[in-house]
């Protein structure tokens, strides 16, 4: 049977800008409606393997969970799109950090800075490998496979994100032929494995005791994880330390502080050192403000 489930949200939320922080919106099993502003997902219960396709917007200040079916357990419901919205994330020191650069006022203003990411850290790391060294169309074109090829049926169409076991089953050259994967086509099989085989735990990463440091290193022992991989997924883990560069983080700023023109990324990190910890979240809000300002 269809169900609808409330969440109270902080004060300092807003579905709309949490939504759009991050392309994560664009990859199944999310799919963004725009014009309603609606926000679908497969969500899963791994213990019993059930799946219940679910749609997520704002109204009189809650989020309204819509779910097509009672499979998954109301409860495991709640905690994942909490998690996905990042609802307990306290932004209150961000915001503060934020008052050294009038620019970046729009952040608070549009109570902006919770980054979208998916229910379990397994499927923001097989996204994230997914964006390394290639063009956002192909990273949209790797998921979607992965997604339709791998992932159980929920019904209406949709399919959940493939677990850790879907993908060990599958050859080399599925992921080469099938999902065009190129070069992770053998780090997807061996990550699969480790984390079927329990030699690998993601999930720990979340609550890990690890330093940052010792944590980003852990990350990059995951193959195909190098400097960007690790420090975009220490983001969507709450660690903002590392500014996550890649070719469209470095562009973005020449344009925007550089006069267009190509600096090390050295002058990049003394740029954003006054946000401490910080740093990494102001980053991506200064490159995104366009995203919240140009009407979108």
């Amino acid at each position: 049977m269809p169900r609808t489930l409330l969440i109270d949200v902080p004060e300092n939320f807003s579905f709309r800008s949490t939504v759009y922080s991050h392309g994560w919106c664009e990859l199944l099993p999310f799919e963004l409606d725009d014009e309603n502003w609606r926000l679908s997902y497969v969500f899963s219960d791994a213990g019993n393997g059930k799946h219940s396709p679910g749609v997520m917007y704002e109204n009189d200040g809650k989020v309204v969970v819509e779910l097509a079916n009672a499979k998954v357990p109301d409860v495991k419901v709640l905690a994942d799109a909490r998690h996905i919205l990042r609802l307990d994330e306290d932004l209150t020191d961000f915001y503060g950090k934020l008052t050294q650069n009038e620019a970046l006022a729009w952040v608070s203003e549009k109570s902006a800075g919770r980054m979208l990411r998916s229910p379990t850290v397994w499927e923001d790391l097989v996204k994230t490998l997914c964006t390394t060294n290639c063009s956002w169309a192909l990273t949209k074109i790797m998921v979607r496979n992965l997604v339709e090829k791998l992932g159980a049926p929920a019904g209406r169409g949709k399919y959940a994100f493939p677990t850790a076991e879907a993908m060990a089953r599958m050859p080399e050259h599925f992921y080469r032929d099938e999902i065009r994967a190129g070069y992770r086509s053998p780090y997807f099989i061996e990550l699969a494995e480790s984390v079927t085989s329990g030699k690998l735990d993601p999930e720990a990463w979340l609550h890990s005791e690890l330093s940052t440091p010792e944590l980003k290193k852990e990350i990059k022992s995951v193959k195909g994880c190098g400097d960007y991989a690790a420090e975009n997924l220490l983001k969507l883990l709450g660690r903002y330390d590392g500014l996550a560069l890649d070719s469209w983080l470095r562009s973005q700023f020449y344009k925007k502080h550089n006069r267009e023109k190509v600096c090390n990324d050295k002058k990049i990190e003394r740029h954003y050192s006054k946000y401490a910890e910080w740093r990494g979240l102001a980053i991506w809000c200064d490159m995104t403000e366009r995203w919240f300002t140009d009407g979108r």
